[in-house]
Order: C-alpha cells, then sequence, then structure tokens
C-alpha cells in the first residue's frame, strides 16, 4: 500500500508490523499481515483469502439533491445498507443554488462512498452517476422493482407493492435488481409523478408521517432489506 492510504495507516493510525488487517482491491479480500511499514508505504503478507457474498439485489437509489449535509449523511448510510448506485437528481423543487454547486461536490461524495465503503466492509463501491433531471433518469431505469417515495394518503406501502409484485424471497434469491426513488423536501412536482408512472414506478409509503429526505432514505432501504431478506 503507497501515497496517503499507507500514510494514515502508518502516522495516523499507527499500524505496526504483525497487526492484521483486512485489505480489498475491489474484486477479492484478504486477511493480512503488516510485513513493514515506512513514511509512504506499507507491505503486507496475504494469510487467506475471505468470504466475499455478492449483495442478493441490485438496489439504485434515486436521490434528489437537498442541503448538503444532509445529501452526503444519506449516501453515507446508503452505502452501508447496501445500495450499489446512486443517481443524484435535480428535482424541480430541490434549491437551486445546491443544483448548481452540486457538480463541484462530486470528489467529495466520492470520497464519502470509500470510507463509508472501507467501515462496512463492503467489497464494492457505490457508483456515483452524474447529476440527471428526474424525468430522462426515470425513463432509463430499468430495474425490475422501481418505487417512488410519496406522501399520497392512498399511496400503498413497500411491503405490499413488493408483494403485489413478486415474492420478495423469490426476487432476492434471482438477484434481482431495485430501484427506488426519493424527492426533496418540497415533495415531487405533478409532473415528475407522471414522468415516474410512465416510466413504471409504482408510488410507496412509509406510513403516515411526513419523514426528511435523509430520514426517508434510512427507512425505504432498511424496510426493503428486511423485506428481501432470505430468512
Amino acid at each position: 500500500m503507497e501515497g496517503d492510504a499507507a500514510h494514515h495507516l502508518g502516522h495516523v493510525l499507527r499500524a505496526q508490523t504483525g497487526q492484521l488487517y483486512e485489505l480489498s482491491d475491489g474484486r477479492a479480500a484478504w486477511l493480512a499481515r503488516i510485513e513493514s511499514v515506512s513514511r509512504n508505504r506499507v507491505e503486507f503478507a496475504l494469510l487467506e483469502q475471505l468470504p466475499a457474498p455478492l449483495p442478493r439485489i441490485d438496489v439504485t437509489l434515486l436521490l434528489s439533491i437537498v442541503k448538503f449535509d444532509a445529501f452526503e449523511w444519506a449516501i453515507e448510510k446508503a452505502t452501508e445498507l447496501g445500495v450499489n448506485r446512486i443517481i443524484p437528481l435535480a428535482s424541480a423543487r430541490s434549491e437551486k443554488g445546491l443544483l448548481a454547486a452540486a457538480e463541484k461536490r462530486s470528489g467529495r461524495w466520492q470520497k464519502i462512498l470509500l470510507e463509508s465503503s472501507q467501515q462496512s466492509r463492503r467489497l464494492h463501491l457505490p457508483r456515483l452517476e452524474e447529476l440527471a433531471k428526474p424525468a430522462p433518469a426515470f425513463a432509463a431505469e430499468t430495474a425490475d422493482f422501481r418505487f417512488l417515495l410519496s406522501e399520497r394518503s392512498d399511496a400503498a406501502s413497500i411491503r405490499s407493492s413488493l408483494s403485489g409484485s413478486k415474492d420478495p424471497k423469490t426476487a432476492g434469491a434471482t438477484h434481482s435488481s431495485l430501484a427506488v426513488a426519493i424527492g426533496p423536501e418540497g415533495g415531487w412536482t405533478e409532473g415528475e409523478l407522471a414522468a415516474a408512472r410512465s416510466a413504471g414506478f409504482h408510488e410507496v409509503s412509509l406510513g403516515q408521517l411526513i419523514l426528511r429526505t435523509e430520514t426517508a432514505v434510512i427507512a425505504a432501504l432498511a424496510t426493503l432489506n428486511f423485506a428481501l431478506s432470505a430468512d
């Protein structure tokens, strides 16, 4: 290991020869022992390959831009909860100033995804897409299950929508794909709702309470992970 990562390991974490770490190159994970530590280089001996199971379902998160502290917290937690792809959305009710500044945040967001993946021991980092308008992003989505969180009182729950579409356990067993779209604090416009419906998205609800965007991200993903679990 070289560069910033090696410097952080050797001088911030004060790694010592003989310590054990888990290493990954994005394809496999290994248990490794530190053999030597220098200024910007750490050498390891690979001891054994570790199991690295594939995710049971491929999840895409289409997330509207909100205030950056909330957005960044949301993508951090989405990474920990197993999302494979994140599409930032320039929704009609997202703040215009935030949309103008979003492209400059890409590097910071990539760093957040990397650190969150390391913390949660993920083998692969989520893929961060470019900022997109909702309508074309919805139209381009091909996931087996497509859900859009809605504030409408008559929207079905995520659980009932999954049950109505396909047995969730069967879905997980066949490694299906799923997309969930979450709007900004002001909610979706009628035009965005219509575009989502045309693209095969089903409006779903997390209950009677109105949640902040970042809260909705965790609630939706945790619900989906539970519904699609093997047990």
